[in-house]
């Protein structure tokens, strides 16, 4: 079996949580030249059925009613941006990941997958390196 890649991003007027940075990396931080973020969580399963990762991903991945899902990559924007990826180190405990293959395995009843989950910051506007540096670092 392959890995299956999808990424979710809550819709507009549901991404209450990048606004949120979005405006405290502007205002806390002084990065002036940021437009917008947008935060995609992004997630790896293994081990696991085809028909099963259909299912999966508008119900355990994503919220259907207010999440935009993707496979494989998401549509980056236009304009200039910087993206970052924090994932949890090997040997580390993944919540998100963890309690994504316990509601898969109880969905299908069969074995429990492997899944990996990161989450993916886009910042859009033209950074300078100390910007970036100072999001990074946030």
């Amino acid at each position: 079996m392959s890995v299956f890649r999808c990424y979710s991003e809550k819709k507009p007027g549901f991404d209450v949580e990048a606004q949120g940075l979005c405006h405290q990396l502007r205002e806390q931080l002084g990065v002036a030249s940021l437009e917008s973020v947008r935060i995609l969580n992004r997630y790896d399963a293994d081990h696991i059925d085809p028909a099963v990762y259909q299912a999966a991903k508008t119900v355990v991945f994503s919220e259907p009613q207010v999440d935009d899902i993707w496979d494989e990559t998401y549509p980056a924007p236009d304009t200039v941006h910087s993206v970052l990826a924090v994932e949890a180190l090997p040997g580390q405990f993944d919540q998100r990941a963890d309690s994504c293959a316990q509601c898969i395995q109880m969905m299908h009843g069969g074995e429990r997958p492997t899944v990996r989950a990161a989450t993916v910051y886009v910042l859009e506007g033209a950074l300078t390196t100390p910007e970036a540096a100072k999001a990074r670092g946030y």
